[in-house]
């Protein structure tokens, strides 16, 4: 028997339709039965962090089970990416048509220059605890041993809008 894990994948946009293209993303991840949709939080209209020279995004975190290890997972976001009409991204943190990022894998801890999981940066962004915390405030990051809700109200208030998408989705 195939063992199934839980992930939290991040799913983000701002160039064209941004809230489809998210739609599209989490759709191509879960049509295939390897991943299930388990919940999915409300879609965010994002300020951009790091690069602020672009477009806002739309933002949301899905929860997944799923079969695939973490790095056919990997795998999997990458060619979805690149079937929504992702290259190469010329700037750092710059416009993007999909990114879809694994926030967390069970409880796994890895640091390889392919993966690393946790995200490295889950914890400096809004865009990111905010939709987490709306599925599970209580999920404690196995790295910093503290709960989303508790990263979430640490996190500095320069930058990082949000406003939630009101939309039908």
């Amino acid at each position: 028997m195939v063992e199934s894990h839980i992930s939290y994948i991040s799913a983000g946009s701002n160039i064209g339709n941004r809230l489809e293209n998210c739609q599209n993303g989490i759709t191509a991840l879960t049509k295939t039965g390897i991943s299930t949709l388990k919940e999915k939080s409300p879609f965010y209209i994002t300020e951009p962090v790091d690069y602020k020279d672009q477009d806002w995004f739309v933002n949301a975190v899905i929860k997944i089970e799923t079969m695939l290890d973490p790095f056919q997972l990997l795998s999997r976001l990458k060619s979805i990416q690149q079937d929504a009409g992702r290259i190469n991204d010329s700037i750092r943190f710059g416009p993007r048509i999909l990114d879809l990022d694994i926030i967390m894998y069970d409880d796994i801890i890895t640091n390889l220059s392919e993966l690393i999981i946790p995200h490295p940066k889950m914890h400096k962004r809004r865009f990111v605890l905010k939709p987490f915390c709306d599925i599970d405030p209580t999920i404690v990051h196995p790295v910093l041993k503290m709960d989303m809700q508790s990263l979430l109200d640490n996190l500095d208030n320069k930058g990082q809008r949000l406003i939630q998408y009101k939309c039908d989705y």
